[in-house]
């Protein structure tokens, strides 16, 4: 009897219901897993490589630099409607806008073999990524405690890695198998496939949300309200992230020019694959770990690391001319993602508990908005020599790193969420 009731009182659950509590899953957040999975494999099949498609279909180094620049404008001015749209009408129903507004991009692509559609196309296909991940953040943290967010934001960052892991690989083999040309047509066919397969999951497994009340549906978008609403903490943590998105994105779109055309031994576009695919698997191994130490230890000494490494990845990169010293210069790449899930839980905590996708969603309308200028400094410097695009690309991940490590500030989630509520 005695056995009996202490087994009663501590009933050891099964090993998988202990897994799932510690990852936080819920029905909810495994429909937005497996449509991260499935929509993101398909963007990511061909994304990597469209600035070759751009230059096999007679752009050059300025169409490539706008398309970058594209890319960042429209993650900036997206991402604000989009938390928008998720807090006024729900996740589940922003979410199935976004899919299908990409499926309309990926068809331009697929239709009209021509670097101007492509620019026309990323009107489109570009609306997921910027749109959905104010509405993803803010699924994760209303769907788990405070306590589970960064591990939710690690888990959904781990995740999204795992197309950007495989999709090269695929998109790569298109190249070989089809060209430069039409492959990249074949793989946006994948995509669209991929992109209709994850309408259909998310409607079976995301839960409807409520929609948002009608004092915040008044001055939802309004920016300068949020910009006041904007913690101190919050904006010392955009000025250094905006800082060391320069140092990301002006080699952005060329780390794949230097890589298969301009060093002494080019790389094939299967082996640039397989180096993306290192990148990604070396995030994928410190995402959790990172994620419950920073809970443990603090936000601040992992966010200070994924900065320096974004800081030397540029330096590395230029010493780099053969397959095997580019292994090392992606794994460093990997682990810039060391502390973006502590990251965003950061700023997700700093958003009040009401409009969290609408908040986070305007501040990445401040940072990507500034950022988009990174891409046409970099073809300009690219254009006058690569060493200049990199060495000023590492300049500004210090400038960052620096700023941060005087002016950022800890916090811990719990904290936030009792002062944002």
């Amino acid at each position: 009897m005695r056995r009996h009731r202490a087994h009663a009182d501590n009933p050891p659950g099964p090993w998988r219901q202990r897994i799932v509590e510690f990852l936080g899953l819920r029905r909810s957040i495994v429909g937005l897993l497996l449509l991260v999975v499935l929509v993101g494999l398909g963007e990511r099949i061909g994304d990597r490589f469209l600035p070759i498609y751009l230059l096999a279909v007679g752009g050059g180094t300025w169409a490539i630099g706008t398309f970058q620049a594209l890319t960042n404008l429209l993650g900036a001015l997206y991402a604000y409607p989009g938390g928008y749209l998720a807090d006024r009408y729900g996740v589940r129903t922003a979410l199935t806008v976004f899919s299908l507004t990409a499926i309309v991009g990926y068809a331009i692509v697929v239709l009209v073999p021509a670097w101007q559609a492509v620019l026309v196309g990323a009107l489109f296909f570009l609306s997921w990524s910027a749109l959905s991940m104010p509405a993803m953040i803010s699924l994760v943290a209303s769907a788990l405690p405070p306590q589970k967010r960064t591990m939710g934001v690690s888990l959904h960052s781990l995740v999204r890695r795992v197309p950007m892991a495989l999709g090269p690989v695929l998109g790569g083999l298109c190249i070989v198998h089809w060209g430069e040309r039409t492959g990249i047509r074949i793989a946006f066919v994948g995509a669209i496939a991929a992109a209709l397969v994850a309408l259909w999951a998310q409607q079976r497994l995301v839960a409807p949300t409520p929609a948002a009340s009608a004092p915040h549906r008044r001055w939802a978008l309004n920016p300068i309200r949020h910009l006041r609403q904007m913690r101190p903490e919050l904006r010392q943590l955009l000025i250094s992230d905006i800082l060391i998105r320069f140092c990301e994105q002006m080699p952005y779109a060329f780390v794949v020019i230097w890589c298969m055309a301009t060093i002494r031994h080019p790389v094939s576009a299967v082996e640039f694959g397989v180096l993306t695919t290192i990148e990604m698997t070396t995030a994928t191994i410190v995402y959790l770990p990172v994620a419950h130490l920073a809970d443990r230890l603090g936000k601040k000494s992992f966010v200070f690391a994924t900065f320096i490494f974004f800081a030397l990845f540029p330096l590395v990169l230029l010493v780099c001319h053969s397959f095997w010293p580019l292994v090392a210069a992606f794994v460093l790449r990997g682990l810039k993602e060391f502390g973006e899930p502590t990251r965003k839980a950061l700023i997700v905590d700093l958003c009040p508990t009401d409009q969290r996708a609408t908040m986070f969603g305007f501040y990445y309308l401040v940072r990507d908005t500034v950022v988009a200028t990174a891409a046409i400094l970099g073809a300009a410097l690219w254009s006058i020599s690569p060493t200049w695009n990199l060495l000023a690309a590492s300049a500004f991940g210090v400038a960052g790193s620096i700023w941060f490590a005087i002016r950022g500030r800890d916090l811990h989630g719990a904290a936030a969420e009792a002062s944002s509520g």
